[in-house]
């Protein structure tokens, strides 16, 4: 019984390797054309991955905003690795060699009006943050190049002078 198991598992893992035989073929759920299969970030086996069908219509103008949004929720969420794992080695700013690191913190910092003030600071600078960071109509420049370039002409580290392959 033994030697016939491993019979099966050795053709099974050889059967893993070979080459399939459906190239060009997938199931019907995948052959389906689904709007914006053509954009950035549309990788196979899935494609163009929108489990919920928000913008199965073709919508672009909601499809820009879901992007965007995306973006923005990406690059934060990349930041606050960054501090918690600053935090987690002991990097702390002088005066809050005592605050915990991680969720621990928020209670930490409401006990003492210290505390209090440093979560004010972080309020007034996220909500800075968001008024700068957004893409501004109202200002004289060049349109942004892509979903999510919130330079607004204040940044500028060259990216503009660089050619679309190195872009």
């Amino acid at each position: 019984m033994k030697i016939i198991a491993a019979l099966f598992a050795t053709v099974g893992s050889a059967a893993a390797f070979a080459p399939s035989s459906n190239e060009g073929r997938s199931s019907s759920a995948l052959a389906a054309e689904k709007a914006f299969s053509d954009e950035l970030g549309a990788m196979t086996p899935l494609g163009m991955f929108d489990p919920l069908g928000l913008v199965s219509d073709g919508n672009q103008a909601l499809f820009d905003s879901l992007r965007e949004r995306e973006l923005k929720h990406g690059r934060v969420a990349m930041l606050a690795v960054v501090g918690y794992l600053t935090t987690a080695a002991g990097v702390r700013f002088p005066g809050a060699e005592n605050i915990p690191d991680g969720l621990k913190s928020f209670p930490a910092l409401m006990e003492t009006s210290d505390g209090i003030n440093v979560l004010f600071q972080m309020a007034a600078f996220m909500t800075v943050a968001e008024i700068v960071n957004r893409d501004a109509d109202w200002l004289d420049k060049e349109p942004a190049e892509f979903i999510g370039d919130y330079r607004n002409g204040a940044l500028d580290f060259g990216w503009h002078k660089l050619d679309d392959k190195t872009k």
